[in-house]
């Protein structure tokens, strides 16, 4: 590990590697690479990387961000689904970083469909540029497998950015800000232009900095609340009372668990925090028990 910076990959290095590789980023994978090392280096600065973290990468793609993360983190485990990218990271980084090559873990799958790692340290941070199709339950899914990562960074399309740190109230509310809620803090973290991509995407991009806290609700399942939750915001014109009928039974007994949470039946749920939710969700079980 050197004590300072090394050069990143620019525009020019990317176009090089991606023609030598015969790679033309698919749009089906998401695949907008970052050519901007100034940007590069804000995603890290702004993720609080430090030299005792493992950072999860997910979608690495042509190594930009993963050469920056190498420089700040004691090591890097990173995921791509993409097996011609998979296998051309680990060559990217020996010949820019070959003192450091070690301290990347490279697994070539689909976050999606990822249960486990490779036995070694357990990544504590997340750091990703994430395809914008499939953003938001990569987050997801990698904050429910993965426990000990405990804050991290992710780059997002700015829609989904503002969905993900909405708070109760907002007009972008709704499942994602709630479910992501349950594992962490999340907030928006700042802006990124089109123009810092290759290929320059349709949309603009945010960050999302997200730093993990205890669940709601130690007594009541995740599975239960967001049952609760995909429920309420199924209809999101419908009162909590009608949204919930399905999930409790009967409109009747929405409105029964609802009052016994201390919830106004004629709510919806974009007013309900996720603690709020969970409260809904134990008052079901303490009905039904």
């Amino acid at each position: 590990m050197t004590d300072r910076p090394v050069p990143l990959l620019g525009p020019a290095d990317v176009r090089d590697l991606a023609a030598r590789l015969g790679v033309r980023p698919a749009k089906a994978l998401g695949q907008n690479f970052v050519v901007d090392a100034n940007t590069v280096r804000r995603l890290v600065r702004a993720a609080g990387v430090t030299r005792d973290d493992v950072v999860l990468e997910i979608g690495p793609g042509l190594g930009s961000l993963t050469l920056a993360l190498l420089d700040a983190a004691a090591a890097v485990v990173a995921v791509e689904i993409d097996p011609v990218l998979a296998g051309a990271l680990p060559r990217t980084v020996a010949r820019h970083r070959p003192d450091d090559a070690g301290r990347l873990t490279m697994i070539a799958a689909d976050a999606l469909r990822l249960t486990e790692l490779p036995a070694g340290p357990a990544p504590t941070a997340l750091v990703a540029n994430l395809p914008y199709n499939v953003a938001v339950p990569v987050l997801l899914r990698a904050l429910e497998r993965f426990p000990r990562v405990r804050s991290g960074l992710v780059m997002v399309q700015a829609e989904v950015a503002e969905r993900l740190a909405a708070r109760p109230g907002d007009r972008a509310y709704g499942i994602p800000s709630v479910k992501a809620a349950w594992y962490a803090d999340v907030r928006r973290a700042g802006a990124v232009g089109r123009s810092v991509f290759w290929p320059v995407p349709n949309v603009d991009s945010g960050l999302v900095r997200f730093v993990r806290h205890d669940p709601p609700a130690a007594d009541v399942p995740r599975e239960e609340v967001f049952a609760c939750v995909d429920a309420a915001f199924a209809q999101r014109r419908k009162t909590l009372r009608a949204a919930l009928a399905g999930w409790a039974g009967s409109a009747d007994a929405a409105e029964r668990v609802l009052r016994a949470a201390g919830v106004d039946p004629r709510d919806r749920g974009e007013r309900l925090s996720v603690a709020r939710f969970a409260g809904v969700a134990a008052a079901r079980r303490g009905i039904r028990a």
